[in-house]
């Protein structure tokens, strides 16, 4: 056990809760079909016990692969109920305490998978006259949630329990790296132009952009390390797309952009702000921001028409880094020939800054 999806560990929860029910004791483990991959496994429940003939609790605690994971050891609750199967659906799953929410619409951020792998294990011990509720819990959710970017993407109050597969993708582990340089050297292969699209939010702005999945790698926080693997793979033209929070570091010549190891992103906007001519206060003000989308607000009220043009600097500075970091990490002449450009969207996926680097390689994608 250790290299599974938050969601594993809030289904066993849930299935130990209503065994409780259905069978009066809370039991040790769980086997669960974890659908991606088509495979059963085995996890350890915490505690569990019925709170009265109607409705149980069980626990179980997060063990992420990933030993920088700030979910790792974290308690996941599921709180399981008798409904009225005569009003009530057969599976009812809701989020509680510690579980994010969507900003715009109040709904649990419990995605496809979550439900799905809740829903499937759940039928198989809800017996055919019975309804239940289920609600998962994260006590430290609230908490956690603020160590994250999950607000600047509009989900509030908590984690998601979120996720394509049971299978954690560790994103600070070497085999990561490794699939992701298997994915740029196959389709460098075919295509002499590629985007490196930042996370799961990189990859659903590509969807918008309608830029073709077979250009688009996932990239995560080894940007320096996949862009020397893309010279080495003679890509031409190299976009990179992701959330301006996480690029931003590489304006300031950070290239592993997990935060447990540089972190820098008001530094280098305030001095993007410095070099625009802004007045000490405002300097203050940026520098003292909680978050680099807060002191981009800050300057949308304040220095409305200074913004984009601190936007494309550090745009255009994002290329300038990335090309001299090639050039110092390849041997010559491996990636003279790289062009790299970038595109930084918002918490709400839309661009708000391209290079001109950027804008030439987004154009012939569209024409590609």
């Amino acid at each position: 056990m250790g290299c599974y999806t938050l969601p594993v560990f809030a289904a066993a929860a849930a299935v130990a809760a209503l065994r409780c029910l259905t069978e009066g004791t809370c039991p040790k483990e769980i086997t669960l079909a974890l659908l991606r991959p088509n495979r059963c496994e085995t996890f350890r429940i915490a505690q569990g016990a019925c709170l009265d003939a109607q409705q149980a609790l069980a626990i179980t605690y997060s063990e992420p692969s990933d030993p920088l994971d700030l979910t790792r050891h974290t308690p996941i609750w599921a709180w399981v109920r008798w409904q009225d199967p005569a009003t009530a659906p057969k599976i009812h799953i809701e989020g509680g305490f510690g579980v994010g929410r969507d900003r715009a619409t109040g709904e649990a951020a419990i995605y496809r998978y979550a439900r799905l792998l809740l829903t499937t294990n759940l039928l198989l011990y809800c017996p055919k006259e019975r309804a239940i509720a289920v609600t998962i819990l994260l006590p430290q959710g609230r908490d956690l949630a603020e160590r994250t970017s999950n607000a600047a993407f509009g989900i509030v109050e908590g984690l998601s329990l979120l996720g394509t597969t049971a299978l954690a993708q560790p994103l600070t582990a070497s085999e990561q790296l490794d699939r992701y340089r298997e994915d740029l050297a196959q389709k460098a292969a075919k295509s002499p132009i590629l985007v490196f699209c930042i996370g799961e939010n990189g990859l659903q702005v590509a969807q918008q952009l309608q830029i073709p999945p077979s250009l688009c790698v996932k990239t995560a926080n080894w940007l320096g390390p996949m862009l020397v693997a893309a010279a080495q793979h003679k890509v031409q033209q190299l976009l990179l797309l992701g959330y301006h929070g996480k690029l931003i570091k590489l304006a300031g010549g950070i290239f592993h952009t997990h935060h447990h190891l540089a972190d820098a992103r008001q530094e280098i906007l305030t001095a993007f702000c410095a070099l625009a001519g802004l007045d000490p206060e405002t300097l203050h003000q940026v520098w003292q921001a909680p978050t680099v989308e807060a002191a981009l607000k800050f300057l949308a009220t304040m220095a409305p028409q200074a913004l984009p043009e601190i936007l494309s600097h550090i745009a255009n500075r994002i290329d300038e880094r990335a090309i001299t970091y090639i050039h110092a990490h390849c041997a010559a002449p491996m990636g003279r020939s790289l062009q790299v450009g970038c595109a930084l969207f918002g918490r709400d996926r839309q661009i708000v800054a391209i290079s001109e680097a950027g804008n030439l390689i987004l154009t012939r994608i569209r024409l590609y």
